[in-house]
């Protein structure tokens, strides 16, 4: 019996009791997207802002931002963006929207800050050196002045300003509420020319961040009194999301571990009913020349299709579970974790599948064919 047929073979078999092996899938899908998920939000949660420092202060103004991207004095500096914070209205057609967090900024802080455009694009250097009126909005805003429409291309008045939306930003926990535009336009029409409400530096590696930020206050310190700016790292930010996924991984692991033990046995259960099944046939097959080996194999493949569908079906459910936010953390997925799922249904499989496989290979064929 060639591979091919014995695929076929265990295809046929798997479809003969369809509820029996539903649930056997279920219960290898559940845990292989548990696994995966598991990974994805603790490399999520050290993820997204961990190498930047937040200067907040009186007396911040554009030329000290510019001094702290020096590759002599701070050579850790990878970008630095200054930000010029307001509140505003934006209105569309009779539709409007308070926003406590309307940012003038430059195209660097997008990176930083770990918000790309979801949809449409962010403005460029350009854009923010001709203080062109172009404006990327979080998804809150574009849900409440254009619902069910593309905001991308319309337009928006902001304190009597025309703004063009240029994109809208991707979901975040922190992030609808808010509308980014050039730093030169918002503080053409709206912030004016004072101080900075903040200023984002982005360290080249989370390792490096407190040594950046050694290297920005002594920059500061010659250029500000001391006591009048602080230096706010994500650590501590960073810390708390850490500990909350990870009180929400711990349960998420033990479902895991039960789903896949469950999966496993459901697995010899499975089989085991299956072999009782087909007894006869396992004789007339054996009597009729069909060795050993063959028997196994085609139970160990049968058993391990049923694996590999669950994990399959994992893999896909926990891809679409990583697009929303988990205990206030996005899942990243890691493709190693994804192989390792993958490894681990098959190894369940052939392991969960191997007794009754075994069973099957070692009925005699006299004993096999008086079975009623």
């Amino acid at each position: 019996m060639s591979l091919p047929e014995i695929v076929r073979s265990a295809f046929r078999g798997i479809g003969a009791d369809k509820p029996r092996s539903v649930l056997t899938v279920l219960g290898i899908l559940i845990g292989v997207a548990a696994v995966i998920l598991l990974v994805a939000v603790g490399n999520g949660s050290a993820q997204g802002g961990s190498n930047t420092l937040t200067i907040m202060g009186t007396g911040l103004t554009m030329k000290i931002a510019e001094s702290l991207d020096d590759p002599v004095l701070a050579p850790g500096v990878r970008s630095v963006s200054p930000v010029a914070g307001t509140s505003a209205t934006l209105t569309r057609e009779g539709a409007e929207h308070r926003s406590d967090s309307f940012m003038g900024t430059v195209p660097g802080w997008f990176t930083a800050a770990g918000s790309p455009a979801e949809t449409g694009a962010i403005f460029t250097a350009d854009d923010e050196a001709q203080a062109r009126r172009v404006v990327v909005i979080g998804r809150t805003v574009a849900e409440e002045l254009f619902p069910g429409t593309d905001p991308v291309g319309q337009r928006v008045t902001v304190g009597g300003a025309l703004f063009s939306v240029i994109g809208v930003l991707k979901e975040k926990r922190d992030t609808g509420d808010t509308a980014v535009a050039p730093i030169s336009a918002v503080q053409q029409v709206l912030a004016g020319y004072g101080p900075l409400s903040a200023i984002l530096v982005e360290a080249g590696d989370a390792s490096l961040v407190d040594t950046v930020e050694g290297q920005v206050s002594a920059i500061l310190d010659t250029k500000l009194e001391p006591g009048s700016y602080r230096v706010l790292s994500a650590s501590p930010l960073l810390g708390t999301r850490t500990a909350t996924a990870r009180a929400f991984t711990t349960p998420l692991a033990a479902v895991a571990a039960v789903s896949l033990l469950v999966g496993g046995l459901g697995i010899t259960s499975t089989m085991l009913v299956t072999v009782t099944e087909r007894t006869r046939e396992i004789g007339i097959r054996k009597a009729l020349g069909a060795p050993g080996r063959v028997i196994l194999a085609q139970f160990l493949v049968e058993a391990t299709l049923l694996s590999v569908i669950g994990g399959g079906l994992g893999v896909a459910v926990a891809y679409l579970g990583s697009h929303f936010s988990i205990a206030g953390v996005q899942p990243v997925i890691v493709p190693g974790s994804v192989a390792l799922a993958l490894g681990v249904s098959v190894l369940i499989g052939i392991f969960f599948g191997g007794l009754p496989a075994v069973r099957a290979a070692g009925l005699r064929p006299i004993d096999a064919l008086r079975y009623p």
